[in-house]
């Protein structure tokens, strides 16, 4: 028997206000798992949306700062008497409480403090070495419960977290329609590569002043569409399509770019070197016209276009290539997708980013 679940949510400045008449329907204790800075952004208005109900927040536990599975064997014995669990933060954040609590089988709620990846809608979990290299990906068709988007928390929170989150959103339009080519994909696969056009064209329009608005710490709707492109359209993709359509060569270059150390060195985000490996991707699959207009659109926002944007050079990408075709991201492709491939992409957008330079 096969199920996409598709979580409701509740979006804006009030989002919280509905917690105690969702979730008092899955029992009456819940610990809560984040990140330090999540949480103190958000700890306290959750517990206060809970006060009088039947719902308590027995236990707060910082995440450990890394999506592991060492952190998530840590958690869960402080876990095994809740009956459900509140995942607060970004995407490593939410991903350990998540992941924790699809292995515990319990019900699950997510509170997104950033705006900068998927997480908090997708059943999808992304696993992390504790050197924060790439360890696996968990795959579960069980996603939140329900999503709670408090749009003020978002708007408080730095910008580079919803800069980020838009290369990243962009990604899974490219790559579930890359991935998916040549196949006749049926109903689920449908839904979800066609939802895809929401994960692109309304970040071009929204995104550029929705990163001014979160400058300003204010709510506005261009900032709110962004962030449902980026929680609610790309995660509900993410449910809807197999894994070999939610992945691609853009995600296979950031994996790559993981393992060199000047990635967590410089704290470069995911969405970050996923919006570099659109322009690898778009390149690689000549689609030269929409790669130019990716790039002028990340230039205008100053996402990263070339290896020096994220402290990486030509000599890395032997080293770079090897990690991203160790993954699951490119398996089913239109094409062979090769370690030379991957660096003749890289180099021929080295070349672009030299030639625009030069007539700028």
């Amino acid at each position: 028997m096969e199920r996409t679940l598709i979580p409701s949510y509740t979006i804006g400045v009030d989002a919280y206000d509905g917690i105690s008449s969702v979730c008092a329907a899955y029992g009456t204790k819940a610990v809560m798992i984040g990140g330090k800075k999540a949480m103190a952004a958000a700890q306290e208005k959750i517990i206060s949306a809970l006060k009088g109900s039947s719902v308590e927040v027995v236990r707060c536990l910082w995440n450990g700062g890394e999506a592991s599975v060492e952190n998530i064997e840590r958690l869960t014995p402080d876990t095994e008497d809740a009956d459900m669990i509140f995942a607060v933060g970004g995407g490593k954040a939410i991903d350990t409480a998540k992941v924790l609590a699809q292995r515990a089988g319990k019900p699950f709620f997510t509170f997104p403090t950033i705006a900068s990846t998927c997480a908090a809608y997708t059943s999808l979990g992304i696993l992390y070495h504790p050197d924060g290299s790439l360890r696996e990906y968990s795959f579960s068709k069980v996603p939140a419960n329900h999503v709670f988007i408090n749009t003020q928390i978002i708007a408080e929170a730095p910008v580079k977290y919803l800069w980020a989150g838009i290369g990243d959103t962009m990604a899974k339009h490219y790559e579930c329609t890359v991935s998916s080519r040549g196949h006749t994909p049926r109903h689920s696969d449908g839904m979800g590569i066609a939802l895809s056009t929401m994960c692109a064209k309304p970040l071009k329009i929204f995104g550029k002043q929705a990163l001014k608005d979160c400058e300003a710490n204010t709510v506005t709707p261009d900032l709110t569409e962004t962030v449902l492109g980026i929680i609610v359209s790309t995660g509900m993709v993410s449910n809807f399509v197999q894994v070999d359509y939610t992945t691609g060569l853009a995600h296979a270059v950031y994996n790559g770019f993981t393992i060199l150390p000047s990635t967590e060195e410089f704290h470069h985000l995911h969405g970050e070197v996923v919006a570099y490996g659109i322009l690898v991707l778009l390149t690689v699959d000549k689609q030269y016209e929409e790669r130019d207009e990716v790039f002028r659109f990340s230039k205008s926002i100053g996402l990263p276009t070339k290896l020096a944007d994220i402290h990486a050079t030509e000599n890395n990408l032997q080293r770079v290539a090897d990690k991203a075709l160790k993954g699951i991201d490119v398996r089913v492709y239109p094409y062979e997708v090769t370690g030379a491939l991957i660096i003749g992409g890289i180099r021929e957008l080295e070349e672009y980013n030299r030639m625009q330079e030069q007539t700028h």
